[in-house]
């Protein structure tokens, strides 16, 4: 009997595809697992698998077709001459040749040393990490024609930004924004709703759905660029070696992005349940009602939010007396008192020292930074968001001789390069801001770097986001930085409420802040919080990267109205130009 091979799930909100290029042709013997189309939509291209082995017999559709999820695409007769694909097997003696005599016991041939580098590989470049940085720089890599794998022990490529990170954080955010519009903001806009309700399940499933399209599009980005994934655990043995789920690999480039794990803290015991990191919170089932965030930075106030908005009475305990640590000052203070007036409840100035689950949640015990007497907090779930730390254990680093910080970071030259030869590292697992676009950068020049190009990363002119409402973008210096510096500035401000597409959104909290230099106006830090900042911030970065001026913002033309406007007259105003204030 046929087998029907259909259009399979292409992700959230795509329904339809269009049929690319068939790989395989009627009468071909086929494996499972290989591909048989390509299928296109304007958000992913996949290829569909044979579902078992066997014999093609049919196209049900042709190259360029437009087909619906489910629709029959091609029929296969199971069985037939093709066969799970086999292990590769030592090529048989010619017949005409008797088979050699098992030799006497010979010595071992004496083990490599770490830097020592065989004399050919398997590969030019092994990544271990799938992540924004891992994977990037093995496209990079493969673009460049070298031959590459990429080692990623997840059953899923993309590593923690795409599968418990970035991506589902941002849809899950997205989504809370909506609940939340449309049960306090639509009627502003003459949009009446009789009632709003909750469909949390739903709105977990369209994040999933999201994270699968993604993690789908690298699949296939490998695959386009020819990379191998190799699948399992990777441990680097030394110049040229490592192994995969214990099975050696060698490489003439090793490349470390295994990125970052949550920080733990002691006391506090994670149970992904009612202890949990950003991973569980992605995951809850049902709103808490009582919500504790430990940390005031990046992670716990995005996930805060999202809980908040959903209904949860959220309390963020920070251990400094501010948050989102190395942002402005004057910045962090209207952020926070945006986020305070939004319901966020912040107590500034405290630690952690004991989590005790009970049959009702979590107690905490909370106590002044600088000492002081303890009191207790009482909660539902707990979210311990304190940072994120190198992953950097069981990668055979120190018994390769790999050396390492005290903070279990990698530690690199200039060109990424470790202290063994042929190694290198970058990402969360090196210095610098835990950030997904700061390790692509870093993947992309490291590949440059070993094809003996110009790879260069500029770490001034790298930007941050916080995916609040309103959110809060930086990129370059700040105030206290500049101060500490030595370096003579101007500021220039202008307040979105002034800004005439805010207005017409609706969403006026915040402002923009440029800094140059007051010789020579070069541009050197742009801090926004407000509507689309993590948009805008694009602009600012462009500037510093190539050294641009206030001025130089200031002139262009920006179309109106929109919210950039706000950045072009904050530009104005280091000079005393703006226009519309």
């Amino acid at each position: 009997m046929a087998i029907e091979i259909k259009v399979p799930a292409l992700g959230e909100s795509v329904s339809s595809a269009t049929v690319g290029k068939w790989l395989k042709q009627p009468g071909d013997a086929v494996a499972v697992d290989d591909p048989i189309v390509e299928l296109e939509t304007d958000k992913v291209s996949v290829e569909v698998p044979a579902p078992a082995a066997g014999v093609l017999e049919s196209h049900v559709v042709k190259e360029g077709d437009e087909v619906e999820v489910g629709a029959v695409l091609a029929l296969l007769a199971e069985g037939g001459k093709a066969a799970a694909k086999p292990a590769a097997k030592a090529p048989a003696a010619k017949s005409e040749e008797k088979a050699a005599p098992a030799p006497a016991k010979a010595a071992a041939p004496a083990p490599a040393k770490a830097t020592e580098a065989p004399a050919e590989t398997d590969y030019d470049v092994v990544v271990i990490g799938a992540g924004p940085g891992g994977y990037v720089c093995a496209i990079r890599a493969a673009q460049l024609g070298f031959k590459v794998a990429c080692v990623e022990k997840r059953a899923t490529l993309g590593g923690t930004c795409l599968n418990v990170g970035c991506i589902p954080s941002k849809a899950l955010l997205h989504s809370s924004e909506n609940f939340h519009a449309a049960a306090h903001d639509f009627a502003a806009h003459g949009v009446d709703i009789a009632s709003v309700k909750l469909n949390l399940a739903q709105m977990q499933k369209r994040k999933a759905g999201i994270v699968e399209a993604n993690v789908k599009g690298v699949e296939y980005l490998f695959k386009k660029n020819g990379i191998t994934w190799l699948k399992g655990e990777g441990k680097v043995q030394g110049t040229g070696r490592l192994t995969v789920a214990g099975k050696p690999v060698t490489a003439k480039h090793i490349v470390i992005a295994a990125g970052s794990d949550s920080a733990g803290l002691k006391g506090v015991d994670v149970d992904e349940k009612v202890i949990v990191t950003s991973t569980g919170a992605l995951e809850l089932s049902a709103v808490p009602k009582r919500l504790v965030v430990i940390g005031g930075g990046v992670i716990g106030l995005e996930l805060g939010s999202v809980w908040q908005r959903l209904g949860a009475e959220v309390t963020v305990v920070e251990f400094l007396d501010r948050l989102v640590p190395g942002t402005d000052n004057e910045v962090e203070a209207a952020f926070r008192k945006i986020l305070t007036k939004q319901g966020l409840k912040m107590k500034l100035g405290h630690k952690v020292t004991k989590a005790e689950k009970t049959a009702k949640g979590v107690t905490l015990t909370v106590e002044a930074s600088k000492g002081g007497d303890a009191q207790t907090l009482e909660a539902d779930v707990v979210l311990l968001a304190i940072g994120r730390t190198a992953a950097s254990k069981n990668l055979g680093l120190e018994e390769a001789g790999i050396a390492v910080d005290n903070r279990g970071r990698v530690e690199v030259d200039e060109h990424f390069a470790t202290n063994v030869p042929g190694v290198y590292a970058i990402g969360d697992v090196i210095k610098g801001p835990m950030l997904a676009h700061k390790a692509e950068e870093e993947g992309v020049a490291l590949a440059e770097i070993l094809a003996g190009q110009a790879g260069h990363v500029n770490y001034d002119a790298i930007p941050g986001v916080v995916y609040t409402w309103p959110e809060l973008a930086t990129v370059g210096f700040t105030e206290e930085q500049l101060k500490e510096k030595g370096v003579s500035y101007k500021v220039g401000k202008f307040p979105f409420m002034a800004n005439g597409r805010a207005r017409a959104l609706g969403t006026t909290d915040g402002f923009v802040k440029v800094i140059a230099d007051a010789t020579t106006d070069r541009v050197l830090g742009v801090h926004i919080l407000g509507p689309g900042a993590g948009e805008l911030i694009a602009e600012c970065t462009m500037a510093i990267e190539f050294g641009a001026s206030s001025e130089d913002i200031g002139r262009v033309c920006h179309a109106h109205p929109t919210l950039s406007e706000a950045v072009k007259e904050a530009a104005l105003g280091v000079n005393g130009m703006s226009l519309n204030i």
